[in-house]
């Protein structure tokens, strides 16, 4: 409806302006109009200069140069009237007397107005009613094409990517290299009967380079790249999304050899008839018509579709069967080698201090993905930006990341004196414990600065990347969580809600220890609990229990045997260490912030 309110709004504005530029050239004075007898007496009088006879107009001009009008005798010569009118013969020689013919369109277009002009009115509002529907009926079957995005490999707006501007992910390469020689020299493949999967599913977590990584494959075997996310197959009405996959399949067929990339598939491949929360009709048909569009690809057909996803468990078996999305992809969060690599990608263009050492950057960021680096080093370009430097350094790079891991500071969320006693000694408690334990990784950063929902935190990184995690590390790492609460219960005698989120980490961690590590000696090594989740409204629904109300109760004696031990051991540490965490608190108090190298002196001091 905008669009025809719009178009009414210029119509109404284009009659008011012409009504106005009418008007304009009709503004003047119009000239007097009089009657015979009175023009007959002006010419006895001798004030009539000139007379224009058109037709049965009299246009008169007098010797002050007055305009005035009038009409003659339809039938009669007007000398013959005048003459009638008393007007002598030497008054009307002394009148200049001039005849003008009208023109033949003049004629027609004053006889023809009147009736031609209604009609054009009423043809246009006709002609604009039927181009209102014919837009509307294009804009109804233009509804189910494809939304996809096309990148052309000779697009200079879109420069296209390449596997170097992709850091790590060594075996996710090598592996898509195949797919690219395909793509180049399809012949040597097909005269061995060889057949190159349709399908290859890119499986990872959020922000590891999915859709990066697949438009480096077009990008090297320089073919069109066509992109589009499985939501945008959905839509409200039913038959939408079955046609807008016809229509992409199409497209990409028509442009092979090419790349056809659908990111975030799980968006309309869930497993199908899975029951409460998992049936969707549209999703469905879009669903099965992705599986019949794979199917009737013809072998020689050069167009690859690449599909992302963070969720393989939830795909359809039909999705993932032999001749479509048969070869899995799997990206890995970035090791400490990586992401030096992807922050020297993102590094480019920034101007850098000579102290900035993107290797320390790299060993502080265990666990972020590659859009994770990304982020921080836009956030740390932002935050020079706001000090007025003309380079990024150290700082604000390590300031950045605590802004991705924590969220901003929140300096204006003031602790009173003796929560910030809490908050100190809750801190140091972890701080301190973890320091005891020969197992945890190093403190790198103590602050009872708020930062996202957190009073305070302490911040400790490994020094090289693991894969795998002892028992041992997990009981120590259960102590280290409890340390705040041991702290405000040996120093205060009492429990605030601070340690509310440590509680929490602390439960779900000592129920993975029995329920999906078998790391319990009284259980052994047995899983709890079927952890399926087609059904996907929430983790309560969707893990079902598989065992017994009597072992039910075993479990939960075992969880709270883990808390209770790891809860006494950081107690003992606590109190025997007592004066070394009265010192720390006490600093922390004067300082807010306590750094890497300021906590081990105190640790070594005491």
């Amino acid at each position: 409806m905008k669009p025809l309110f719009k178009n009414l709004f210029y119509i109404l504005v284009t009659f008011i302006a012409l009504t106005a530029i009418f008007s304009l050239f009709n503004s003047g004075k119009s000239p007097e109009v009089v009657s015979l007898s009175k023009l007959a007496l002006e010419i006895n009088e001798g004030k009539v200069k000139q007379i224009t006879v058109t037709e049965n107009e009299l246009g008169l001009k007098l010797v002050d140069n007055t305009e005035q009008t009038a009409k003659k005798e339809t039938d009669a010569p007007l000398t013959e009237t005048l003459k009638n009118y008393g007007v002598s013969a030497e008054k009307l020689a002394g009148v200049n007397l001039e005849v003008k013919e009208v023109s033949g369109w003049r004629f027609w277009f004053a006889t023809l107005l009147p009736f031609v002009f209604p009609l054009l009115i009423i043809g246009f509002f006709f002609w604009f009613m039927m181009r209102q529907a014919q837009r509307g009926s294009n804009q109804a079957f233009g509804f189910t094409k494809s939304l996809v995005r096309m990148i052309m490999p000779d697009d200079k707006n879109k420069p296209k990517a390449t596997f170097k501007d992709v850091a790590g992910l060594i075996e996710a390469k090598e592996e898509l290299e195949q797919v690219v020689e395909f793509l180049k020299e399809p012949k040597k493949f097909l005269a061995l009967g060889a057949k190159i999967p349709k399908g290859i599913l890119l499986v990872g977590p959020p922000g590891t380079g999915k859709t990066m990584l697949a438009r480096s494959v077009a990008g090297e075997a320089n073919v069109p790249f066509f992109h589009i996310s499985g939501s945008e197959f959905v839509e409200l009405f039913v038959g939408v999304g079955a046609s807008r996959v016809r229509d992409t399949f199409a497209l990409a067929k028509k442009s092979a050899p090419a790349i056809l990339f659908i990111d975030e598939l799980d968006a309309i491949g869930r497993h199908r008839g899975a029951g409460l929360g998992g049936g969707h009709d549209e999703r469905e048909q879009t669903l099965n018509q992705i599986l019949v569009e794979m199917d009737g690809f013809d072998p020689n057909t050069q167009v690859i579709v690449l599909a992302a996803t963070n969720r393989p468990d939830i795909l359809d078996p039909a999705l993932l069967r032999p001749g479509r999305f048969d070869r899995r992809v799997i990206l890995d969060l970035p090791d400490i080698k990586d992401r030096e690599a992807i922050l020297n990608i993102h590094a480019k263009g920034k101007p850098l201090t000579k102290d900035v050492k993107l290797r320390q950057i790299a060993e502080r960021t265990p666990g972020f993905s590659g859009a994770d680096l990304a982020n921080l080093m836009n956030e740390a370009a932002i935050l020079t930006a706001q000090k007025d430097k003309t380079e990024i350094g150290m700082e604000e790079l390590i300031a950045s990341i605590e802004k991705v891991m924590l969220g901003p500071e929140r300096r204006s969320f003031v602790l009173t004196p003796k929560e910030k006693e809490i908050a100190a000694y809750h801190e140091a408690g972890h701080a301190l414990v973890a320091a005891s334990l020969p197992h945890m990784d190093p403190i790198r950063k103590i602050s009872i600065i708020s930062r996202g929902r957190a009073a305070g935190y302490t911040l400790k990184l490994p020094t090289e990347d693991k894969h795998f995690h002892s028992k041992t590390e997990f009981l120590e790492e259960l102590s280290v969580l409890l340390g705040g609460y041991a702290a405000e219960k040996t120093v205060f005698n009492e429990i605030t809600t601070g340690a509310s989120n440590d509680l929490e980490k602390t439960t779900e961690l000592a129920r993975s220890l029995v329920t999906r590590w078998g790391m319990s000696e009284n259980l052994g090594p047995v899983v709890f609990g079927d952890r399926d989740e087609l059904v996907f409204l929430g983790k309560e629904i969707s893990e079902q229990k598989n065992y017994s109300e009597e072992m039910a109760s075993k479990i939960d004696k075992e969880i709270y045997v883990f808390i209770d031990n790891a809860y006494k051991k950081a107690l003992d540490i606590l109190k025997e260490k007592r004066a070394l965490l009265n010192q720390i608190a006490k600093t922390l108090i004067e300082k807010e912030i306590l750094e890497k190298e300021e906590f081990e002196a105190l640790v070594a001091a005491g």
